[in-house]
């Protein structure tokens, strides 16, 4: 993402993929779990922000800077705008504004009472699509150019061309119990063998540490979340010849 909010969401969805972003329903208030760091506690002061708990409060409670106490106050403020409104009233204002700061449609449709599907087709009548963007190596110390790229909605260009003739490989996201670098070597062996035949190749995944994600493994590299409004986003972006799951 182009801001804390928009990478914040991205990045809570890419480690569960079963959360949609940075939720107030999925845990209660409780103070004592607000004093204690656990992987939990975010979404403790995501439901805490949105029972009305000052930043201050919560400064003293969590001891989280208050920097970043006042972007999470962001998120939940316009949670609480897109509850106000329905699947009928939202306007392309509202909505572009949402995808600015990291909701995804999933996110936005359990806020409206709508569904994704809906929530997807009204962006794409709209011409409410991301951006390709590539992640800058060196953080503009001098001038880099890299095969590693991330979809935004806080752009107005695209950073490169899109002349098509790739095949798109959605990799297996984050090690976790049951599904580690084993599985990230199905996709590594697929990009060798589209490689040996000649084809270009695209790989979606977002871990850092594993092999499919190296900058010499493919012709391009998102690091984005594995899901169908990305994986959609990208392939209507791309036009792959084909798509393949590892």
């Amino acid at each position: 993402g182009r801001n804390f909010e928009e990478a914040f969401q991205k990045a809570l969805r890419m480690v569960d993929e079963n959360v949609n972003g940075f939720d107030p329903n999925i845990k209660t208030v409780n103070e004592d779990e607000l004093r204690e760091p656990t992987d939990k506690r975010m979404f403790v002061l995501a439901a805490a922000l949105k029972k009305g708990y000052t930043v201050e409060k919560l400064y003293e409670l969590t001891k989280i800077d208050r920097w970043f106490l006042e972007k999470f106050k962001n998120i939940i403020d316009y949670y609480k705008t897109l509850e106000a409104v329905s699947s009928g009233s939202i306007t392309l204002v509202i909505l572009q504004k949402a995808k600015q700061i990291g909701f995804s449609d999933k996110q936005i449709a359990a806020a409206i009472k709508s569904t994704e599907v809906a929530v997807r087709k009204l962006r794409e009548d709209n011409n409410i699509t991301p951006f390709v963007k590539k992640i800058d190596t060196v953080a503009a110390e001098w001038p880099a150019s890299t095969n590693y790229l991330y979809l935004t909605y806080n752009g107005v260009t695209h950073d490169l061309d899109f002349p098509g003739d790739f095949t798109m490989v959605l990799g297996s996201g984050v090690y976790r119990i049951g599904s580690s670098v084993e599985f990230d070597w199905c996709a590594v062996g697929c990009l060798r063998e589209l490689r040996n035949q000649g084809k270009k190749t695209i790989m979606v995944n977002y871990n850092p540490e594993t092999v499919s994600t190296d900058y010499d493994m493919s012709d391009r590299l998102y690091f984005e979340e594995i899901s169908f409004e990305v994986v959609m986003d990208i392939y209507n972006i791309e036009h792959p010849n084909g798509v393949i799951l590892c």
